[in-house]
């Protein structure tokens, strides 16, 4: 059982390789935002981790957290903004265009979710006296989230997510416009 989990994990992620690839970029991106030098970036591998951003210690934890959090934000817009056109529609196009637009969307809006390496290194900038209570406080809920999260992948928690940027935002969005 735990084998055919892997591989089907494996599966999953090649077949929804551009939001690794993104999730990847938002970690680099934030990076170079808040100035802090990256080492060695893997934008995608067959295997796990699926891609990684190595970069120096950050001085501040807020930066590190900055950085873990980056592809929750840069993901979720970019999915949102790629489904948009299609979404948006009262009836969704059955051409082949619709549909690599919502398979590249959706692919990266599941790959929004920080992981639980991500989550790791949040936890390890505000552990022991490198921060304050506050800080500990703000940071400890967003990881319980994060491995809570994780472990509802198991259960398509991530692909539930990724219809919800691309399918339900776009019509949250045009009900609070019109």
């Amino acid at each position: 059982m735990y084998f055919t989990g892997r591989l089907l994990g494996q599966i999953i992620t090649i077949i929804t390789f551009p939001g690794v690839v993104i999730h990847e970029l938002s970690h680099q991106l934030f990076c170079r935002y808040l100035n802090v030098e990256v080492q060695e970036v893997c934008y995608f591998r067959i295997g796990n981790p699926a891609g990684y951003v190595i970069h120096k210690p950050t001085e501040k934890w807020i930066h590190t957290v900055a950085i873990a959090a980056g592809p929750f934000f840069i993901n979720s817009l970019i999915a949102a903004i790629l489904a948009f056109p299609v979404a948006s529609r009262i009836e969704l196009g059955s051409n082949i265009s619709d549909a690599l637009l919502l398979w590249l969307a959706i692919s990266i809006g599941m790959h929004a979710i920080p992981s639980t390496g991500d989550a790791q290194s949040m936890w390890k900038a505000v552990s022991g006296n490198r921060a304050s209570l506050i800080a500990k406080l703000f940071v400890a809920p967003i990881v319980a989230i994060i491995y809570l999260l994780s472990l509802g992948s198991i259960l398509w928690l991530d692909l539930f997510y990724g219809i919800f940027v691309c399918f339900i935002l776009p019509q949250l969005l045009i009900q609070a416009i019109a």
